[in-house]
């Protein structure tokens, strides 16, 4: 799990942050480095083709390995393309290359995240879960932060020809994976594939509740850090510096400490309380926000908020993520599972969207005490299933 999580994370900030950087260190005009973000679109709009994978094998591997390694070998691919062009010759190819780049990687995600729920136990699923989730945090500091100094020192082609390199050993690993069970399809093919899995979900008894948790989990915690940054440059007068320190250092190191530590307890608790403790805990975890807010500038305060929101932000993803397994029927993970992380994060999508607006009518104070109101429909839901419907017994 560790190193497929590493995997999915890899691509992600080569198209994004660090493509954007290397742009920009060549003079390309700030309007063409904004279109760049447009390569991040299949991360949203992956759920499209997701039934082709839980369709077709590939390469005889099985219909896990198989597509794992299809997009793992496109991206070495690309990558390498990346570091032939030039952004002063090549710019629109360098788009169309970033975007080839990202439908992989997307496609690769949910290969991954298929394998995950089918391989794991019931009882495996914290950890393995808590395994990827560090994996994937790693990669995004070796392809977002090592990659830009590595850019400055060497040069940005060779930068992306190494990391091309690591994504080709992350290949070699997937090789020599093991492959879920395979599960009989059933008949009716790709239209089967398309319409089942949504059929399935909603033919549940307590679907409706059941994706409203999935929507407001998260949401809490996706609304302050939909605001954080800001926050802590314009009202607590942290430099851009001081933040980018903290915030990657040890809100990286945190989050993962949290997300093994939630993996790890999670071997000896069940979902549901997994589930109510650790999302309580990343509710509680705004209010050091909140402190910060009203009793102004603090290092010590702002170092001690950050590892604590990373921290218990990690715990609940470990139980979020277990849970979204448990949710997935094992003939179409792919699919479903692309559709449930879908509906997540649509919620945070939402979110940040009148963050801003809210911030200017009530000032930070309340807001971030607004965050934590936001979290309680999320585990109210929880208590719902477990005491009503006792969904969870």
């Amino acid at each position: 799990m560790l190193p497929l999580g590493f995997a999915s994370g890899l691509p992600v900030a080569l198209t994004g942050a660090t493509l954007q950087a290397w742009l920009t260190v060549d003079g390309v005009d700030m309007t063409v480095i904004g279109l760049f973000s447009l390569a991040a679109l299949p991360y949203t709009l992956k759920f499209l083709w997701s039934p082709l994978l839980d369709t077709f094998s590939l390469y005889g591997l099985g219909r896990r390995k198989g597509w794992i390694l299809l997009s793992q070998t496109g991206v070495v691919l690309f990558l390498l393309l990346t570091a032939c062009l030039s952004p002063s010759r090549h710019l629109w190819f360098m788009l169309i290359a970033a975007i080839f780049v990202a439908c992989l990687s997307a496609t690769q995600d949910m290969a991954i995240d298929a394998h995950r729920t089918e391989i794991l136990r019931e009882d495996e699923r914290g950890l393995g879960a808590s395994l990827t989730i560090t994996g994937y945090r790693l990669a995004m500091l070796v392809s977002g932060g090592l990659a830009l100094i590595m850019g400055e020192h060497i040069g940005w082609p060779w930068m992306y020809a190494v990391m091309a390199g690591i994504m080709a050993g992350c290949a070699v690993i997937t090789f020599f994976a093991p492959e879920p069970v395979p599960i009989p399809a059933r008949s009716g093919g790709l239209l089967s594939a398309i319409a089942g899995p949504v059929r399935e979900l909603m033919s549940r008894r307590y679907a409706v509740w059941l994706l409203g948790l999935i929507l407001l989990y998260k949401l809490g915690d996706a609304f302050a850090g939909a605001m954080t940054t800001p926050f802590l440059i314009r009202a607590m007068g942290f430099t851009p510096t001081e933040v980018g320190l903290v915030n990657k250092t040890i809100g990286l190191i945190s989050a993962v400490i949290g997300g093994i530590t939630g993996g790890a307890i999670m071997l000896r608790l069940d979902t549901y309380r997994a589930l109510f403790w650790f999302g309580l805990l990343q509710a509680v975890s705004n209010l050091g926000f909140c402190a910060m807010a009203i009793l102004g500038r603090n290092m010590y305060l702002f170092i001690g908020s950050v590892f604590l929101e990373n921290f218990t932000g990690g715990m609940g993803t470990a139980a979020f993520v277990t849970l979204v397994m448990s949710l997935c029927h094992k003939e179409w993970t792919a699919t479903q599972y692309a559709l449930l992380s879908g509906i997540a994060a649509m919620g945070r999508v939402l979110v940040g969207a009148p963050s801003g607006w809210l911030v200017t009518q009530v000032g930070w104070p309340w807001f971030f005490f607004i965050t934590f109101l936001v979290a309680v429909p999320g585990l109210a839901i929880l208590v719902f299933l477990k005491k009503t419907t006792r969904y969870f017994c």
